[in-house]
């Protein structure tokens, strides 16, 4: 298979990283793998054009994108229904999505696992028809997102800790929304909320919030029922811990589709999309898209 590697120079990684190495690494394996590879570096700014030539590239078959979960949700957007694959290098803070693909954070790991990885069907979820393979999310997320990216920080752990400072920011001063959520087969949820998460799959339990099932065919919806200070503390300790199941400050339902009407004068409010702080409109429809996304997929371990 012939890969074209994006490699975003910007990734929370691959800013220290020797790249001139990394290129090289991926070569060589992906070789022993049975592919060849053409290798781009280049600034986040650059990635958009890049991913536009390879989806128009006839003998490219896969790309490879090297960077945080934000470039690699763009690369799935692009991708998404073309038959071209997705293989996705760690490179970034939390890297969300590679970790519910069961690939290897450490890269040359990575790079072992990808370069002999079957091809899969996995999901893949839009918002009122843009893409997203982690979550759509409104309020508290929303608020976090806003003030970590009012902070300054130049590295990996500079960003975890802008982001715990403005996680607490935001639970000492939660927003409040209202909405109603439609779903399939009549039924209706209104409530008043600190926050909702949409995400593509539901999230695994006992690990950060990434699912364990890329390819369950189902959308979770996460309420936060959360009201005082005390709750909303204790629903990030049973958040970080993974208990979803057991929170009871969480109010989890599961569908294939979900309308979500904002209630409350949208404008005051913004959403995030896999990471990334965008205009919140007064209705949005989610969709599942069961299989849309061809990817390069490690086997587990007690699988292989």
């Amino acid at each position: 298979m012939h890969f074209k590697a994006i490699l975003n120079s910007e990734g929370g990684t691959l800013r220290t990283a020797d790249t001139d190495a990394l290129a090289a690494d991926i070569e060589q394996k992906f070789a022993a793998g049975g592919h060849t590879v053409d290798i781009a570096l280049v600034p986040g700014k650059e990635l958009e054009a890049e991913l536009d030539k390879a989806v128009a590239d006839d003998t490219v078959e896969g790309v490879l994108i090297g960077g945080g979960d934000g470039s690699v949700s763009g690369a799935a957007a692009k991708l998404m229904k073309t038959g071209k694959v997705l293989a996705v290098l760690p490179a970034g803070t939390m890297n969300l999505f590679a970790r519910s693909l069961l690939i290897p954070l450490d890269l040359s790991q990575a790079l072992d696992a990808l370069a002999t990885a079957p091809t899969a069907d996995v999901d893949i979820a839009t918002a009122n028809g843009r893409p997203f393979v982690h979550q759509y999310s409104v309020g508290m997320h929303a608020k976090l997102v806003h003030l970590r990216e009012q902070r300054e920080f130049a590295s990996r752990l500079g960003k975890i800790r802008a982001s715990a400072q403005a996680a607490v920011d935001t639970v000492l001063n939660p927003p409040r929304i209202r909405v109603r959520l439609e779903m399939p087969g009549g039924t209706e949820v209104e409530a008043r909320t600190s926050s909702i998460g949409i995400t593509n799959n539901l999230y695994g339990e006992g690990h950060i919030p990434y699912t364990d099932t890329p390819d369950g065919g189902t959308l979770g919806i996460y309420v936060t029922k959360a009201r005082s200070r005390r709750e909303m503390f204790a629903f990030l300790a049973m958040m970080a811990l993974g208990r979803w199941k057991s929170n009871d400050q969480v109010e989890i339902h599961q569908t294939k589709s979900v309308t979500m009407h904002i209630l409350s004068s949208h404008r005051k409010f913004r959403c995030v999309i896999d990471g990334e702080l965008c205009k919140l409109e007064p209705k949005v429809e989610v969709k599942i898209h069961p299989g849309a996304l061809k990817v390069l997929r490690p086997a587990a371990a007690d699988e292989a």
